[in-house]
């Protein structure tokens, strides 16, 4: 927390946001969840899992209301534990596929666990006790288990599909329609998933289930982020996500783009993958204007407004090709904070396409199309949230220096007694 305060101290707004979401109180639905854990062993057990394998998500699952929270975070548990088995390149092929095409059945059984991953698999623990999540997810409403076990029977095929297939191994991706198809297993069904459990909960109208392309792209717009902002990391552990059809106008090998000679060519294929993202823009939107129940609103919007503020990050920014480069901590939290309604969700997005519009270099190849999307974007603003003064991202009151400094000292000397 003191080296995101450091990273924020000339960013008034981000100060205040830090202090804020670090001592405010705990909402109602956390209070309400975290008694219940206290009377149940199996389930405390799984939110655990749940902390130790993503933090960032079940912050927000946690806040879910009390009929949608424990499917979500099974829902979770169970897509990560065969993400850690398609991940797991200890394991051989066969056995593997043969994992992935059965998890569907796995969920049901009783008593099973897996100790067959590497021993440095991060999520291995996950799997090792997967018993306890077996045994909470038996105990869900059968409408959820359903829509669970539905997705996972056709997220683990499409893993078997791709790993046995002409991208063996998850190595390389060739066309846009092969990456559009890989988001579309790993990510997309979740959202597709998600929309469903929102639903069959009855804090969301069947609407929101029925229009499966929203859902899916709302999973592509944080997959398709992630992917740009993970270039170095996949290279060096030999992946390649960013397909072809794109990076292939601008160099012969994936890896030419860390190359001092390449940096034209690399920038501009940087600006022309966040293109294929920026297109997502109208369906995000449209998918959270639909939604109506707080929780699920926040729920969906944290997630979105992240990947936003990330796409501006990466945009332009040859530190994509140097390590993996993240928002700062108080900027997330400004965001968070701010993530609440349609209305400010809107004028999040539309600050930082304008950001990416005023890097928009008219030298680059792409910046008549790049344009383009960003007009596409303003023209669904304006079109459908026409009393909506989304001009720029919410900020807080303005504060003076002296202001900032009183907030200074009280932090650091809050949190030092805290430790």
């Amino acid at each position: 927390m003191l080296n995101a305060f450091a990273q924020s101290i000339t960013r008034p707004s981000e100060i205040k946001a830090l202090f804020t979401y670090k001592f405010a109180p705990k909402s109602e639905n956390i209070r309400r969840h975290r008694q219940s854990l206290t009377k149940d062993e199996n389930k405390r057990r799984c939110y655990e899992f749940l902390n130790m394998t993503s933090r960032s998500f079940a912050a927000v699952i946690q806040e879910l209301d009390d009929q949608l929270r424990d499917a979500v975070c099974l829902f979770y548990l169970v897509l990560r534990g065969l993400d850690t088995i398609e991940d797991d390149m200890t394991l051989d092929l066969d056995r593997k596929v043969e994992l992935l095409r059965s998890f569907d059945k796995v969920i049901y059984e009783k008593g099973w666990t897996f100790n067959e991953s590497g021993p440095n698999e991060k999520d291995r623990e996950l799997l090792v006790h997967f018993d306890v999540v077996i045994e909470e997810f038996l105990k869900l409403n059968p409408k959820f288990q359903q829509v669970i076990a539905d997705i996972t029977k056709r997220m683990g095929n499409g893993m078997a599909d791709y790993a046995t297939g002409e991208h063996r191994e998850n190595t390389s991706v060739a066309t846009i329609a092969d990456f559009d198809l890989y988001c579309h297993y790993v990510a997309g069904l979740v959202g597709h998933g998600l929309s469903d459990l929102f639903s069959a909960s009855n804090l969301e109208a069947p609407e929101v289930a029925a229009n499966t392309e929203l859902s899916n792209n709302m999973g592509l717009f944080l997959q398709k982020t992630n992917i740009i902002r993970d270039y170095r990391e996949d290279l060096e552990e030999g992946r390649q996500f960013w397909p072809r059809e794109i990076w292939g106008d601008y160099a012969d090998n994936f890896s030419d783009f860390i190359k001092p000679e390449h940096q034209d060519q690399a920038r501009a294929c940087l600006n022309a993958m966040v293109l294929n993202v920026l297109d997502l823009v109208p369906d995000v939107l449209t998918y959270m204007q639909q939604l109506h129940n707080q929780s699920v609103f926040n729920f969906c919007a944290i997630p979105q407004v992240m990947a936003i503020a990330t796409l501006n990050l990466v945009f332009n920014n040859m530190d994509v090709y140097k390590r993996n480069v993240k928002i700062r901590k108080g900027e997330a939290v400004e965001l968070i904070l701010a993530s609440t309604s349609m209305d400010s969700v809107v004028s999040i997005f539309r600050h930082y396409v304008h950001e990416i519009s005023k890097k928009n270099d008219a030298r680059d190849p792409n910046f008549i199309n790049v344009s383009m999307a960003i007009g596409k974007i303003e023209q669904w603003i304006t079109t459908n949230i026409p009393s909506s003064d989304a001009n720029a991202r919410p900020q807080s009151s303005y504060l003076t220096p002296i202001i900032i400094c009183i907030i200074a000292v009280i932090f650091l000397a809050i949190y030092q007694n805290l430790q």
